[in-house]
């Protein structure tokens, strides 16, 4: 029986929990269609035995110290819309080890999806290459990293890099990859298996959100979105953003009202705690650094802000996501 496939996916914190299903599955389905173990996964966490995902599950990997990997195989990072420095330094360095020697060969697959194509371009491992990434921090990719070609679209599969946007994307990736490894039909057996009737195209652009188009086509609001992004901890003054992307402060609550149907106070407040609640979900953090890193003065402010906007206090929304516990084995397994 031939030797099969590793696949080694590295789970980022706050990755997507239905990137990671997706791409399981596909696997699982291809070594259903084959007959035998064709491909054999085992996940990395980025810090620890544990990793949690965006939802607030928490599963369990080996961990990323642990990587050793081989002459050839498939390597994966998930990640869903940003990544924190400090962990793209960790992954980064943990690559650059392991392929100081062997990336470039032709039996080796490099991907990623979501924030994950982020990381594989801060490794130098994407210089040169068509890449997708989650469409959140596109626009910011593109400056940071000029020596990838970053586009909006679903998917790109150029040579031995791949790489698919936010969401459902990956799905689509990964049976236009077996297509091209095992054939059409191959792909279209695993397709159905999965209920999957019809394949988007890598030239397909990711889906955006209505309430994000609009600045695509307004730089002066584009400029004051970016800006709000970038200061969650200290937010600016409306008088400030306005007169930083030179508009009057009711020119810019004009934009707002045109473009997204809200003032510009309201929109940043929602911001910052939307951020907030990623952060609750994601780290372990005090929900005082929390507030804090959002912008808040205080606790009694940042629980009193977030219970008058969600509906429950920053304490119950810890509680409800750090409870469920999803625990894998965190050894390699073979998927039947």
């Amino acid at each position: 029986m031939p030797t099969p496939f590793p696949v080694s996916l590295i789970l980022l914190p706050g990755f997507s929990l239905f990137a990671l299903g997706a791409v399981r599955s596909v696997f699982t389905a291809a070594n259903e269609v084959n007959g035998e173990v064709l491909y054999k996964i085992t996940q990395y966490a980025v810090e620890g035995p544990q990793v949690l995902a965006q939802c607030g599950i928490a599963l369990t990997a080996v961990p990323l110290e642990q990587l050793n990997l081989q002459q050839n195989g498939f390597l994966m990072i998930i990640g869903d819309e940003r990544v924190d420095e400090s962990i793209t330094g960790i992954v980064s360095k943990r690559l650059q080890s392991q392929f100081n020697q062997i990336y470039n060969d032709s039996g080796w697959i490099i991907g990623a999806c979501g924030a994950g194509s982020q990381v594989l371009a801060e490794c130098g491992f994407l210089e040169g290459y068509r890449a997708a990434i989650h469409w959140q921090i596109l626009a910011d990719a593109v400056k940071r990293y000029p020596s990838t070609i970053f586009t909006p679209s679903l998917f790109e599969i150029d040579r031995n890099r791949i790489s698919a946007g936010a969401g459902a994307a990956v799905l689509d990736l990964l049976l236009h990859w077996l297509g091209l490894r095992h054939g059409s039909t191959f792909a279209a057996e695993v397709a159905a298996i999965l209920g999957v009737d019809r394949l988007r195209s890598s030239d397909e652009r990711q889906p955006v959100p209505a309430s994000a188009q609009p600045a695509l086509g307004s730089a002066r609001l584009k400029e004051a979105l970016e800006l709000m992004a970038a200061n969650l901890a200290e937010p600016l003054q409306a008088e400030d953003i306005a007169q930083l992307v030179g508009v009057s402060r009711r020119q810019l609550e004009r934009l707002f009202r045109q473009h997204l149907d809200t003032f510009p106070s309201r929109y940043y407040l929602e911001l910052r705690l939307k951020h907030a609640r990623r952060q609750l979900k994601q780290t372990t953090q005090s929900i005082l650094q929390v507030g804090l890193a959002c912008g808040f003065t205080s606790g009694p402010h940042f629980s009193t802000t977030y219970r008058n906007f969600f509906g429950y206090t920053p304490r119950e929304e810890r509680a409800r996501h750090t409870m469920p516990q999803i625990h894998t084995k965190n050894s390699e397994e073979d998927i039947q």
